[in-house]
């Protein structure tokens, strides 16, 4: 018999963390155990924990996600541990899909969800726009990857130990730099019948300072992926698709055009053209969402973080260098051979 173990690692969560345990508490397959890994919380959230009843592990400083995973993994004994973000309230059936998708396929090794289109608390637009990104760009690739995101998601626990430790020195990315040597170990699969309602942020300027941050070590962290090897033929799971980021960095470069003569401005405002267009699945499904006016706003907010991703990409791209480096050295044929 399969025992689960949930883990929701916390830092002031109080605004959310009653509805996220409240859905956990809801679940048709209820977990074994649920450990609440409280990150040194100053808002009484391991409060909130306790009172409904579950096992509250308290870090004594401050670890960040990383360091909230490994513990609540250290201190619990699940076959099946299943990951969940203290702002993400799971659909009553959630928990018990993850393990059915497991239990259909022993290659699998992870199974990760998607977002509801609706926010859990709705804060405005900013929110809504996070939400239905999320929410698009995860049904977009639905089936076998290479990658996942740890808010919602289930691994064996053989997977998790031979995959080692999440990386507690990536307080940013960390998901990407993990499944980088998960799918090493095992198969991962994103479904949308795993499915929870997130709180994400509503507020332009954070949004794009977390952007800047995560951007950072994307290219690095590919690097190191590249060098480790693939398993498999799976995708990575990617949120932008590659040709709005290159129709974005291109109308960005091409800006001091318009220094020469302002019939140049048709250069960078193509570009754009070209960037609004690269996922007409994107414009279709906002659209049905949200209507026409709200697709509008979402596409300038989407150019917005695009900037912000494009100038993080760029500034953290000299980190990867050792990385590549290495990866030429496994790549090149050894004499006589």
């Amino acid at each position: 018999m399969t025992t689960i173990s949930l883990i929701v690692p916390c830092y002031n969560a109080a605004r959310t963390l009653r509805l996220c345990l409240e859905s956990v508490l809801s679940q048709t397959l209820r977990p074994d155990e649920i450990v609440v890994v409280d990150d040194a919380s100053t808002d009484g959230s391991a409060a909130i924990a306790e009172e409904l009843g579950c096992r509250v592990f308290r870090l004594p400083e401050n670890r960040g996600v990383s360091g909230a995973r490994n513990a609540g993994v250290e201190h619990t004994t699940g076959d099946v541990v299943f990951f969940l973000d203290s702002d993400v309230a799971l659909r009553p059936d959630a928990v018990a899909n993850a393990v059915e998708v497991l239990r259909r396929d022993p290659g699998y090794g992870c199974v990760h969800g998607i977002y509801d289109t609706e926010p859990l608390i709705d804060d405005g637009p900013i929110e809504r726009y996070r939400i239905l990104h999320a929410v698009h760009w995860r049904r977009r690739q639905l089936g076998e990857v290479s990658s996942a995101v740890f808010a919602l998601a289930a691994v064996r626990r053989e997977a998790l130990l031979a995959a080692g430790r999440f990386d507690e020195r990536l307080r940013d990315s960390e998901d990407v730099e993990y499944s980088s040597r998960l799918a090493l170990q095992c198969r991962i699969v994103l479904t949308d019948t795993v499915v929870g309602r997130h709180d994400d942020g509503s507020r332009l300027l954070p949004i794009l300072a977390e952007q800047w941050r995560r951007a950072l070590p994307v290219i690095p962290l590919m690097a190191v992926a590249a060098a480790r090897g693939t398993s498999g033929d799976a995708r990575p799971a990617r949120a932008n698709r590659s040709a709005g980021i290159l129709a974005c960095g291109l109308a960005l470069a091409s800006l001091p055009l318009t220094v020469l003569h302002p019939v140049l401005l048709a250069v960078p405002a193509t570009l754009v053209t070209g960037f609004v267009l690269a996922d007409p699945g994107l414009l279709r499904f906002v659209r049905r969402q949200r209507g026409t006016a709200f697709t509008a706003y979402f596409m300038a907010v989407h150019f917005a973080v695009h900037v912000v991703l494009i100038a993080g990409l760029a500034a953290g791209s000299p980190r990867a260098l050792p990385s590549l480096g290495a990866l030429a050295r496994k790549r090149k044929p050894i004499p006589g051979r």
